[in-house]
């Protein structure tokens, strides 16, 4: 009997205060269905739309476990593509699909994918402070917790957080979050110098720039950063700018990742088939889902180019458990970067609370243990949602500031 698509709906929920997007797909099937991640945090309701408004009139009837064929219907049937409310609506689809197959094979995604590469992933954690000492600190929590790589940060992307214009913007400048590339250099630089001073060169550091500067600066910044061995440098130039990394490539040894905003190939073809970054760092749910990130981890493998897919807090559950199926059968993995999905009992210090509804909401979570994440081996992605629990927090539709960001000026510049 062919698996039909019955029904196509979204649940949003916010158990941490960050709006999330589950698509569920119902099939003809008594008791089967899927669950994917279709979060745009900052425009959840635009993927709503799609997905219950011009998705499902589309997929409803058509067999369930023809996911390259309705991804492609998805992807061009509005005609203009490549955007990320779409994408990320199409994704929710894309990773429920897997999951119904998933289910119907009766194995976990990885099996599907050709099967392990690695028993666990390595992860990478986030630690930031409001100083050197107190990131030291954060740095040596995660170390007990078995993390060997640390994402290092101090007062936010680019140094700046939300706020008045400072004295030095003239009169009648908006609020935002001002940034200073000069400053923010010579701040990480000497941030990096100290860290390494205090807890040697055995952590891998890594270290996010957001985009936040000029190439040139990033080009300054790269190469003064080359004594700390940095296991990476992300996303030091911006989206627009992509052409700047054969130049960044050729002024620096520091280790490039980029990706985090691709949405489409036309943005990483040429970056990895030219070897101009080590890491590729999209989102998945940005450009679309599992099947195209299967495509992009492929393609990426035969440039010597490795996955560090994009892992933070605005992401599902659900879309944790596909990097994870998708890394565990990788051979060019490198590593993962991951929000900090840790049993209840385990505080984490930047929620300063445990994530205990998080679990209530989405059981079967992967598992961390010592710096490594485990995927359960249910059928599928292996994540479930209760839907009562869902209902309990409820997503907000506010305005996001800490886009804002500003130049000295008080002008815009991309976050």
């Amino acid at each position: 009997m062919a698996t039909l698509i019955q029904d196509v709906r979204v649940i949003c929920t916010a158990p941490e205060g960050i709006n999330l997007a589950v698509v569920r797909v119902d099939t003809n099937q008594p008791g089967l269905y899927g669950l994917g991640c279709a979060t745009f945090a900052y425009r959840h309701l635009a993927v709503k739309c799609i997905v219950e408004e011009y998705l499902k009139p589309l997929l409803l009837g058509r067999d369930a476990e023809r996911i390259e064929e309705l991804w492609q219907l998805m992807h061009q049937n509005a005609y203009w593509r490549n955007g990320p409310a779409e994408n990320n609506a199409i994704s929710g689809v894309d990773m429920a699909l897997w999951d119904i197959k998933g289910k119907l094979a009766n194995m976990p995604l990885y099996q599907l994918f050709g099967g392990k590469c690695r028993e666990g992933v390595p992860v990478y954690r986030h630690a930031d402070g409001r100083d050197v000492e107190e990131l030291c600190e954060n740095i040596a929590r995660y170390r007990e917790m078995g993390i060997t790589h640390i994402r290092c940060q101090c007062g936010g992307y680019g140094g700046g957080t939300f706020g008045k214009a400072p004295a030095t913007a003239p009169d009648g400048a908006l609020d935002g979050v001002y940034l200073d590339a000069r400053q923010y250099i010579r701040d990480t630089v000497k941030l990096f110098d100290e860290v390494r001073a205090k807890i040697g060169f055995e952590v891998a550091l890594c270290h996010d720039v957001h985009e936040r500067l000029q190439p040139v600066d990033a080009m300054r910044l790269a190469k003064a950063l080359e004594p700390y061995e940095l296991f990476f440098l992300e996303d030091a130039v911006s989206l627009d700018r992509l052409e700047w990394l054969r130049e960044l490539r050729q002024h620096t040894v520091t280790p490039l990742a980029q990706g985090e905003l691709f949405n489409n190939p036309y943005e990483w073809k040429q970056i990895i088939a030219e070897h101009l970054i080590d890491y590729i760092r999209v989102h998945i749910s940005q450009i679309g889902g599992i099947t195209p990130a299967r495509k992009l981890t492929i393609f990426a493998e035969q440039f010597g180019v490795r996955t560090a897919w994009h892992g933070p807090g605005d992401m599902s559950p659900l879309a944790h458990a596909a990097n994870i199926h998708i890394d565990l059968a990788a051979p060019n993995f490198g590593v993962q970067e991951w929000s900090g999905i840790e049993p209840p009992n385990f505080v984490i210090q930047e929620l300063k609370g445990p994530r205990g509804a998080l679990l209530e909401v989405f059981p079967g979570l992967p598992e961390y243990r010592d710096g490594y994440v485990y995927a359960n081996d249910k059928p599928g992605l292996g994540v479930d949602l209760d839907e009562a629990q869902a209902a309990k927090y409820p997503c907000e539709n506010t305005v996001t500031i800490w886009t804002q960001t500003r130049r000295r000026d008080g002008s815009l510049q991309a976050p």
